[in-house]
């Protein structure tokens, strides 16, 4: 009977924790659903924005280009959802090869070589061809998108400790307190007693020791999703910046038009073995044009969100320490009655022990549940550790950087000074690399400064025999186009 009654204790209290745990990560897994749709529709509606206006906007300057846009895209969804990415790696190159493409619609008179337009596209970030939105793009998106996932990953990491913590077994010296506490008076001829509030604790915080040990960084990880949903607002906030991904693109697009000239007399012309001039094909393709405004936040609603998530995640904090008061109130019907009434574990009367501390460490002086405290659970320990990792990527995430790639620049100028394109950089083009495996490039020259890289003269890529150059440039001239918007 004995043993009947300690399995059937443990299977009741371990139900009790199951759905207590259940309660816990439902609400968790509808805030990420909540989010993660919200992230996605933002990103979602801007490309759609995207498809629908730069045709008309840029006409062949986009439509010949519709896929390295889609990729761009597909790679931030891919960011956003955890991907092995360096993001700012990921638009340096979105932006040297879409240089190249451009600039050879452009120039449609012009026979380009590969290793010229490869060196066009690895000096992009000195030469600022597409202005300033580039860089602003890069800065703006590098610290939304890491606060965006990170807040998503955080509340899959919470999640996900909740649901291997309530998997973790009760011993056997918490069995049979169990049973003494429930059922116990039982058999001594009082069914009818209670058992008494600081007992039933004292029995559970024993059972929970190990759980109670979650309290310190489980609180660390709730404080800093509460705090970087503060990253969420604002013209550099998360709603804005992902939302307004395609504005950035517009406005580099203009800029490069703008710029045509500017750009065109700093990288010099080019020929390869033939011909240096095709015929003409007509006016150069694409008006001058914007793609709408930015994107504007979505109100109320994403307010009232994050305002529920902020409620909801301090609502938890200490859930792992108030689960064994929480459990003695709900689960173990304590009694109500006056003090020297209750189920003490030995007959009705008072309970006299003090209540226990929480943690392992103070359950050395346990009285009614034999604890080791040198020997701590060590499921429980690994995700402990979870939680510090999740809360050292949130709070890093929080400063705007991504814990994958510290290394990662805030400034896209370098240092020093540069003797021209290298052989070794501008000869060979770069190949597109796995997502899962990408490795930083280098579009722009080594060492070469921002003031230095405004400076870039014909010298910065291959170059015709310098008797040809005064022919070249007059030929050049004659088939010019009037610039065009």
């Amino acid at each position: 009977m004995e043993e009947n009654l300690a399995n059937r204790s443990r299977a009741e209290l371990d139900t009790a924790l199951r759905d207590s745990s259940r309660v816990l990560q439902a609400m968790l897994a509808t805030q990420l659903r909540s989010f993660d749709d919200h992230f996605q529709h933002l990103l979602n509606d801007s490309e759609r924005t995207l498809q629908a206006t730069f045709p008309g906007a840029f006409g062949e300057l986009y439509t010949q280009n519709a896929r390295a846009f889609r990729d761009l895209y597909s790679e931030l969804r891919l960011y956003y959802r955890g991907a092995n990415l360096h993001l700012e790696e990921t638009l340096a190159e979105f932006w040297a090869r879409l240089l190249e493409r451009l600039f050879k619609q452009l120039h449609p008179q012009l026979l380009l070589p590969d290793d010229y337009l490869d060196c066009l596209g690895k000096q992009a970030e000195a030469l600022r061809p597409f202005g300033e939105a580039p860089r602003e793009l890069r800065l703006r998106a590098t610290r939304a998108f890491v606060a965006a996932r990170s807040f998503v990953q955080g509340l899959g990491v919470a999640s996900d400790v909740v649901r291997k913590v309530a998997q973790v077994p009760l011993g056997p010296e918490c069995s049979r307190a169990v049973m003494k506490l429930v059922y116990c008076a039982h058999c001594l001829g009082v069914p009818g007693a209670r058992p008494c509030p600081d007992y039933c604790r004292n029995v559970l915080k024993g059972c929970l020791a190990n759980q109670a040990d979650l309290d310190a960084e489980w609180r660390n990880l709730l404080d800093s999703m509460v705090l970087i949903t503060d990253k969420f607002w604002g013209t550099s906030g998360v709603e804005s910046v992902i939302g307004s991904v395609h504005t950035w693109l517009a406005e580099a697009i203009n800029a490069l038009q703008d710029n045509r000239d500017t750009l065109t007399a700093k990288v010099g012309p080019t020929t390869p073995q033939g011909p240096w001039l095709r015929e003409p094909q007509g006016q150069p393709p694409g008006p001058r044009a914007g793609a709408g405004g930015p994107w504007q936040p979505s109100g109320l609603t994403a307010a009232r969100q994050v305002s529920e998530a902020k409620a909801q995640l301090r609502d938890v904090q200490d859930f792992w320490i108030s689960l064994p008061g929480t459990l003695c109130s709900e689960k173990m019907a304590l009694s109500t009655a006056s003090d020297d009434r209750c189920w003490n574990g030995m007959a009705r009367g008072r309970y006299l022990p003090e209540v226990m501390g929480d943690g392992l460490a103070n359950q050395i002086n346990n009285p009614e549940v034999e604890v080791d405290i040198t020997k701590p659970d060590m499921t429980i320990r690994q995700q402990i550790m979870q939680l510090k990792i999740m809360t050292n990527r949130l709070r890093s995430a929080y400063n705007g950087n991504d814990v994958d790639f510290q290394d990662a620049s805030d400034d896209g100028s370098g240092s020093g000074s540069g003797d021209g394109c290298l052989d070794d950089l501008c000869g060979r083009r770069v190949g597109r690399k796995s997502s899962s495996s990408r490795t930083p490039l280098t579009h722009a020259l080594p060492g070469l400064s921002e003031q230095e890289g405004q400076k870039t003269s014909a010298a910065s890529c291959p170059q015709p025999p310098t008797f040809l150059l005064p022919l070249l440039l007059f030929l050049a001239l004659t088939v010019a186009r009037p610039r065009w918007r």
